[in-house]
């Protein structure tokens, strides 16, 4: 059987990574033995970091990372890092101005994601236009930063870009919500030919009868070229009678038709085990929100948010994360069916 490979993927040498444990079990992810990488009280006024996204950048990486203020709210920071691992963020929180050059900062901004297209690299994170919604933002050189149009009216949440056109178009998956903590729980995805009008919106699928994501799914790290379709690492909740559990599950999507689903693993590949995923200001959360990749050796590094507290680190191999994923698959109508 032909091993899976990455598309549109570059080298990546300085990819942070360490090899898999013997005891790591059947599971196709490990976790970085030195978690979490981002601690409490990272940076002045800043209580913790999570839910963060970064990207090659210069010869080292960047990031955009969800700093929750002394406050209780939540803006969007910067950090720079040489290795991936040991980051230097920024004191104050990002500044937008919109198109005219006019300054903008939201009300709040949680879980940005990061993604670059031709040469420009996009910021997609959760604002408030009348309730929970789509922020968006632009930056070629990570020092001005232009607010664009929201894409979706609220309320809407963990919408992730994919990293090149699909057919002609952008391609922006997401969680249509509600004004609380939502019983919605599906993934849609949304086309656009200049990032400001959007439509032909399909659903994508839904949470399934697995207890892990039954209440509710969403989109995590931007989705990853492959030869077998777009790799999608995603998070989904149970509920439980002590509350809400976020575990990483993964799914395929089809290369030209992202809507479609391939393969969808019934199993969970990452679920809260050690203490910082399981205790924090919100215990039990594994919340995939980043990945980089390899084309050399088929290495993918993961960045996931624990319990709402920290920052921690992950790792697979492509061909064998595909193959469990594909191996264990299994569709249900409304990944197939529905939405078309």
């Amino acid at each position: 059987m032909k091993k899976a490979e990455f598309r549109g993927v570059s080298s990546l040498q300085n990819i942070p990574w360490q090899e898999r444990p013997a005891n790591a079990g059947e599971l196709p992810i490990w976790r970085y033995n030195a978690n979490p990488i981002i601690g409490r009280n990272p940076v002045k006024d800043v209580a913790r970091i999570f839910n963060s996204a970064v990207i090659p950048y210069n010869g080292g990486f960047i990031g955009v990372f969800r700093g929750e203020r002394i406050n209780g709210i939540p803006y969007i920071y910067l950090g720079r890092s040489a290795d991936g691992i040991c980051w230097n963020f920024d004191e104050e929180p990002v500044s937008f101005v919109d198109e005219d050059g006019n300054p903008y900062m939201p009300n709040y901004a949680y879980d940005p994601r990061l993604v670059e297209i031709d040469g420009v690299y996009y910021i997609i994170w959760c604002t408030d236009f009348f309730g929970a919604a789509i922020g968006m933002a632009r930056t070629t050189d990570f020092k001005t930063f232009i607010r664009m149009e929201n894409p979706f009216i609220p309320f809407n949440r963990n919408a992730v870009l994919l990293p090149r056109r699909v057919n002609g178009n952008y391609m922006m998956l997401s969680r249509p919500s509600d004004s609380g903590h939502t019983p919605f729980g599906d993934i849609f995805i949304s086309e656009s030919p200049d990032m400001i009008y959007w439509g032909r919106h399909r659903h994508v699928m839904s949470r399934s009868k697995n207890w892990w994501e039954s209440v509710k799914i969403g989109a995590g790290a931007a989705p990853i070229e492959t030869s077998e379709g777009w790799l999608l690492l995603y998070h989904g909740v149970s509920s439980t009678c002590n509350g809400f559990v976020y575990s990483i599950g993964g799914a395929i999507l089809d290369i030209d038709r992202p809507s479609v689903v391939k393969y969808r693993c019934e199993n969970f590949l990452l679920t809260p085990e050690e203490s910082y995923e399981e205790r924090g200001f919100v215990p039990n959360v594994c919340f995939p929100c980043a990945t980089l990749q390899d084309a050399d050796t088929g290495r993918i590094a993961i960045y996931y948010g624990a319990a709402d507290s920290y920052v921690a680190l992950a790792f697979a191999q492509l061909d064998e994360l595909v193959a469990y994923i594909k191996e264990h698959s299994k569709l249900s109508v409304s990944d197939t069916e529905i939405g078309r």
